[in-house]
């Protein structure tokens, strides 16, 4: 993807202070746009929701410590949903989880809060323009040195992300596998001899629980993070 004329920037974090200080630093620059500011996880996916695709920002700053849904799960999740927006974690945070958490929920660059307005831009050109992975020195000689320890310690700290088995009952597991496994809501309600009317709205619960309008995108979102059985 070639950098656009102008290139629509969103920015997720729970804090003001820290949506004031990414903003000014966005603005700037007369090519980026800053037309997408989220106060955490559920809200980001909320409103992406409801973006036609022409509307969506070519790259999201990321926090990752937020309330309600941190910044991991929400990239684990519109990574899947939205493959054509670039995530840039933003964070105070150098830590050796969270960096491979974050790479392996699909953050396409890792950057230090205490960047100034140019290695932001900079950043939004590296990721749009030729797809790099922009990363603060401090975080890539972290990361260079947590991979040059061995096989081993990346696979301690790489561990599974689990958002998936604390957001879905028990039930609703059952019945998305379902809707995997492409029955309708007669042919489930039949299986759990409930009301049609029953498994819609835990239908409806899933969809509002995963941040999806369709069954095509719940079933995306479950083959990606491979919920299916």
């Amino acid at each position: 993807m070639h950098m656009a004329s102008i290139t629509r920037i969103g920015i997720v974090d729970d804090k003001a202070v820290n949506r004031s200080s990414i903003s000014e630093k966005i603005r700037e620059f007369e090519d980026l746009d800053l037309c997408f500011i989220a106060e955490n996880g559920d809200d980001c996916l909320d409103q992406l929701k409801g973006l036609p695709v022409s509307k969506l920002p070519h790259v999201i700053f990321m926090d990752l410590e937020m309330p309600q849904m941190n910044g991991i799960s929400a990239i684990q999740f519109a990574t899947a949903l939205y493959p054509e927006i670039f995530f840039i974690v933003l964070t105070v945070f150098d830590d050796d989880d969270k960096i491979f958490e974050a790479i392996k929920a699909g953050a396409h660059g890792y950057l230090l809060k205490d960047e100034n307005a140019i290695a932001l831009h900079n950043a939004i050109t590296n990721v749009v323009a030729i797809g790099g992975a922009p990363m603060s020195p401090a975080i890539a000689r972290k990361t260079l040195h947590l991979l040059s320890i061995s096989e081993k310690s990346i696979k301690e700290t790489n561990h599974d992300l689990d958002t998936f088995s604390q957001l879905l009952t028990n039930r609703e597991k059952e019945i998305l596998s379902h809707i995997i496994n492409g029955y309708d809501a007669k042919k489930i309600a039949s299986i759990f001899d409930l009301s049609v009317l029953t498994i819609r709205k835990h239908i409806g619960n899933i969809y509002h629980k995963l941040h999806v309008n369709t069954k095509a995108q719940a079933i995306i979102l479950a083959h990606k993070n491979k919920w299916s059985g």
